[in-house]
């Protein structure tokens, strides 16, 4: 049986680009389906395959794994290159991957990702300028550690993906992320995260959530969506 993995839309959902970007970083095969974000609560909609009402979900032999942790965890027992082979850019990787997963609340809520616009923020608040700063020491901490250009050294590995998100948002609202820049643009060069980028561009719908989300968080001054 072939792996199965459902997302939402490109232009929204950070969670869903994690395992994608994993994934195809990888090589692996799978079936992309996706599940569009409908109105601000899909719960009732997205319990009909997903245990937590949320995307993404990982279908794989009458399995249902779920959360991007939890599917990176499970394609790792299963594929090489998840996680870095050397000992110390594993830990490193790990440890990072998990801090992303769990952290970086002022970032989610102040930076919602969006991949197609680009927006002038409002001023930072004291704990989105202590989350760019953690990024802009950890990214910094990987790329010197371990070499570059990904973020524990020469070879793509999870946490690159689970930092694929935040690519885009420093991007969208010009954040500074020192030295990672240079991490910034090798990974949105990456062809999966162009092929990610080129499908947002096409969504030429909005969800009036999502929406009301992105202009909490400053003045688009871009749009470069369909429609």
């Amino acid at each position: 049986m072939t792996y199965t993995l459902i997302t939402a839309n490109r232009n929204y959902s950070s969670w869903s680009l994690r395992p994608w970007m994993l994934m195809k970083g990888l090589g692996l095969a799978f079936e992309d389906r996706l599940e569009h974000f409908a109105k601000p609560q899909n719960y009732d909609e997205f319990r009909a395959f997903s245990p937590t009402g949320q995307v993404p979900v990982l279908l794989h032999e009458d399995r249902t794994i779920y959360d991007s942790m939890g599917i990176a965890l499970y394609l790792a027992d299963r594929h090489d290159g998840v996680w870095p082979s050397d000992p110390d850019a594993r830990a490193w990787a790990q440890c990072a991957a998990s801090e992303m997963h769990s952290g970086f609340s002022a970032l989610r809520n102040d930076c919602t990702m969006n991949v197609g616009v680009r927006v002038k923020p409002k001023p930072k608040s004291e704990a989105l300028t202590a989350n760019v700063a953690r990024i802009r020491e950890l990214w910094s901490e990987g790329l010197s550690r371990f070499g570059g250009p990904y973020l524990a050294g020469a070879e793509f590995s999870a946490v690159d993906a689970f930092f694929a998100p935040v690519a885009f948002r420093v991007r969208t609202y010009g954040l500074d992320v020192g030295a990672g820049q240079a991490w910034v643009d090798h990974i949105l060069s990456h062809p999966a995260m162009l092929a990610w980028e080129a499908e947002a561009l096409q969504e030429s719908w909005r969800e009036a959530g999502h929406e009301e989300e992105l202009r909490a968080c400053g003045k688009v001054t871009a749009d470069y969506r369909a429609g």
